[in-house]
């Protein structure tokens, strides 16, 4: 088969576990027990993160639409 179509990535359950039981400090237990759902919550928002306008930056775009 030589479609383009790239297989599925396994999960990262050695990241997952490194957040969980060492940033977050839980037990195993409170780990294990954990949802996807609340995982995912717990490991914050995915996608580019949006840094906010500096003043420099807002003060063109308020020159630029006087408005």
């Amino acid at each position: 088969m030589t479609g383009g179509a790239a297989l599925p990535r396994a999960f990262p359950w050695a990241e997952a576990m490194a957040f969980g039981l060492g940033r977050l400090q839980l037990s195993p237990r409170d780990f294990w027990r954990m949802t996807p759902r609340e995982l995912a919550a717990a490991l914050g928002p995915t996608g580019p993160v949006r840094v906010p306008l500096g003043r420099a930056a807002l003060d063109a775009l308020m020159a630029r639409f006087p408005d």
